[in-house]
């Protein structure tokens, strides 16, 4: 069984009470499918900001951050796998506000590559 406790970050439309196991599932799911498409768009700005070896660190930094994310929000065992949904949206808005810093960045002094680590 899945871990998926979400709490203050949102709901879906419909989802403010969810009351049943399976609802909740797919509210939580929906939650973090939106916050996913969020931290695309901002990384495709960011991308469009930074010169070729901006955009190699950024790479390297958001493939890094990934695995992070996927080891701690995951358990594997010999039978099934589970993905905690308030920790892979925690960290996926975490790291959408930390994108967008550097865009603030890019925008008023410039983009420092040293950053996007």
């Amino acid at each position: 069984m899945g871990l998926l406790a979400v709490g203050g970050w949102g709901w879906a439309a419909g989802c403010d009470n969810p009351s049943a196991d399976f609802d909740y599932v797919y509210c939580a799911t929906q939650l973090f499918v939106q916050v996913d498409k969020d931290i695309n768009a901002v990384y495709r700005e960011l991308v469009g900001k930074l010169n070729a070896e901006g955009r190699a660190v950024l790479r390297t930094s958001q493939l890094a951050w990934i695995k992070d994310r996927n080891q701690q929000c995951t358990r594997v065992d010999a039978t099934s796998r589970s993905v905690n949904l308030d920790c892979a949206t925690r960290m996926t808005q975490e790291r959408t506000s930390f994108l967008k810093a550097r865009i603030r960045e890019c925008n008023s002094t410039g983009c420092v590559i040293s950053r996007l680590r």
